[in-house]
Parts: C-alpha cells; structure tokens; sequence
C-alpha cells in the first residue's frame, strides 16, 4: 500500500525537509489518539504522510507482536520522505523503516516491537530527523541506526526502554554513524541513551538532555563494531571528548 492510496495529503519532499520545531521546544503529554487503522501489509510513504495522530496497529502478517529481527515494518519511507502525527500502537511490528534520507514528525510508539525506528540509507549524507513524539516498553532497542550518515534526535521523550538509539554493533555492511541529540527527555527505567561504535568512528553528541529517576543510566557507551554477527564488545562508558561528545551541563538528572 502506498502512501497515496490513504493518506490525506502527498507531495514531493527533498532529504533536507525538517519540521518547524526546534530545540528547546517544551515536551507535552502523550496525545489522544484520533481513531484507529489496522495495517496487514506495510505502508509505503514517499513525500509526506500525515495520519492526523490516527493509532495505527498490525494485523495479520503484521500483527503477531514478536521480537524477530526479520519482521516488516508498519511504514517503509522512501529516501526523503516525511512521517508526521502518527501513533504506534501494539502490535507495532517492526515500527518504521527509513531506506534514505527521512524525517519523523511528531511520531508516537505506544508499545516497542522490535525496535521503533530502523535508519538504512546506504550514503555517508544520508540525514535522518526525528522530532517530537516519543516512545515507550522498548525492551531494547528503540531507534536502529543500521545505515550511514547522520541521526538527530530532538524534542523527544522516551520511557521504558533499554537503549534509546543503538549503532549497529554487527550488521554485515558497517558504516560510520553520527548521532545528535537535543532536547531530549528519558524517564526510568532505561540502560543506556546511545550505543556507538568507536572502532568505525562513530560519534554521539548531547545537548538539553533531561533524565527523570534513573541517575545510574549510561548517557554513552563505545562499543566495538564488527561485521561477523558476533557480539560487540563495549569499550567504555561516558564522555571522553571525541565519540562521546558531552559535558556534565548538558544532562540534567530529576
């Protein structure tokens, strides 16, 4: 199904497009889903879907609510396309998939399948944009950041969860990744904000971050990559001035 065949509105949009909001915006209270849709087979999107805060769930194919690293996604966006006011409810399946360049508009995760988000552009230009929304009951990964390029997180808010955005520690075609996030809230319990591979040259960088009854949290952790499948090895945890780029200023703890 594509993107045209039920969303309200389609047209054309670059790899560049951003919404509006920015840094510093305030994080309100989870939305109130405006109705609800049963998806059975993945969801195309290229240029702008707009679910009008619509609570999408799987069904059929889609809905068995596993943990299998092998399962399609709820939406699949095309290289520069924009997913806004939409909610994830359960089963999610595998979330969303971004194969370029994307943006995440103020996009809910009610309850984490396999992971929330996966980020598979294969260009070191590639430029992913996740702003507003949040997720929540990720019993690991939240966003998979599987391809190259460059993931920003801003504006969000996360609960329950195990890593908020992970670099992929073994996938067979590795990459170097960058990770920003700003303006970013974590309410326990959760393990670690950002996972990176400091072998690939990876870096995560931190601004505005709020974490809420969790001060054992790792903000960063270095992990060291491999293309074998094999369990990557951690190399360390917290800011060290070149992979994990922060300062006590910018993590505040409630």
């Amino acid at each position: 199904m594509t993107a045209s065949a039920s969303a309200s509105a389609s047209v054309s949009a670059s790899p560049s497009a951003s919404p509006s909001a920015t840094s510093g915006t305030t994080l309100g209270a989870w939305p109130t889903p405006v109705g609800k849709q049963a998806v059975s087979s993945t969801i195309e999107v290229s240029g702008t879907y707009d679910g009008a805060l619509k609570r999408f769930y799987g069904s059929g194919d889609l809905g068995s609510d596993s943990q299998s690293e092998s399962q399609d996604p709820l939406f699949e966006l095309a290289d520069g396309a924009v997913l806004k006011n939409v909610v994830l409810g359960s089963p999610a399946a595998d979330g969303v998939h971004c194969l370029g360049s994307c943006t995440l508009q103020n996009v809910w995760w009610e309850d984490v399948g396999e992971d929330a988000a996966s980020f598979k552009g294969k260009s070191s230009s590639a430029t992913y944009l996740v702003d507003g929304g949040g997720a929540r009951k990720a019993d690991d990964k939240v966003l998979q950041f599987n391809g190259a390029g460059t993931l920003t997180v801003r504006n969000f808010q996360v609960e329950d969860f195990g890593k908020l955005v992970r670099s992929c520690g073994n996938c067979s075609k590795q990459y170097q990744r960058h990770i920003v996030l700003s303006n970013v809230r974590a309410t326990a319990p959760g393990k670690v904000l950002v996972g990176i591979n400091s072998n690939y040259g990876d870096t995560a960088t931190f601004s505005g971050v709020t974490v809420v009854g969790n001060k054992n949290l790792t903000i960063c952790e270095r992990f060291k990559g491999n293309s074998t499948g094999a369990e990557p090895t951690s190399l360390g945890k917290g800011a060290d001035g070149t992979y994990c780029r922060y300062s006590a200023s910018d993590i505040t703890y409630q």
